[in-house]
């Protein structure tokens, strides 16, 4: 993916998400290219973004005021692999629960609705330069939720019965695999780090 059509793909499914997912559901792109070419570009934002934020310009934390490099780096590199491992667990089990809900989505349409879903958070992952911005951030990932609504149904195919019970496991797939991914890397950055 060229940098102005990864620009325009990002920007059409932040600010028009509905004729995004109606132009891509027959995307055909493999879960692999997909990471590599509209996951990692736009996982980068947040990750530089926290590394600038913490490790160049500082954070509080519990209180005290925080600048270090290492722990910036630490910070950055957590928020990248996250992005490209969750993205890619949270697929494959939204792939593998579709029959649990009496329909099929490949592994490829299930990665690539959840990258396109993270869009608006990973762009607005830039205000992590300015931590005490979170809030924006989490407004931001509200609205990826919303985005991931609107997709679901035109990439799953599941029936109109079955959609609501299936968006909220797969939801609640996505935040879990995450917050879990985040915690196992940071636990592994304590120790070796």
């Amino acid at each position: 993916m060229k940098m102005n059509e990864l620009i325009s793909t990002a920007k059409e499914f932040i600010l028009q998400p509905k004729l995004a997912w109606d132009k891509h559901k027959t995307d055909t792109t493999s879960s692999q290219d997909h990471l590599l070419k509209y996951v990692l570009p736009l996982a980068l934002i947040p990750a530089i973004a926290t590394f600038i934020g913490v490790g160049l310009i500082g954070t509080s934390l519990y209180g005290s005021r925080i600048v270090s490099v290492q722990y910036g780096l630490n910070q950055a590199v957590i928020s990248l692999f996250s992005a490209l491992i969750g993205v890619w667990l949270s697929g494959f089990i939204i792939h593998k629960l579709a029959p649990t809900f009496n329909t099929s989505v490949s592994l490829d349409s299930a990665v690539r609705m959840v990258g396109f879903a993270y869009t608006p958070v990973w762009v607005a992952g830039v205000l992590n330069i300015i931590p005490t911005l979170g809030v924006l951030i989490f407004i931001a990932g509200i609205y990826s939720l919303y985005v991931l609504y609107l997709g679901f149904e035109p990439i799953t195919k599941v029936s109109e019965e079955k959609k609501m019970g299936y968006f909220i496991v797969s939801l609640i797939t996505i935040v879990v695999v995450y917050a879990i991914i985040g915690l196992i890397l940071g636990a592994i950055f304590r120790l070796f780090i």
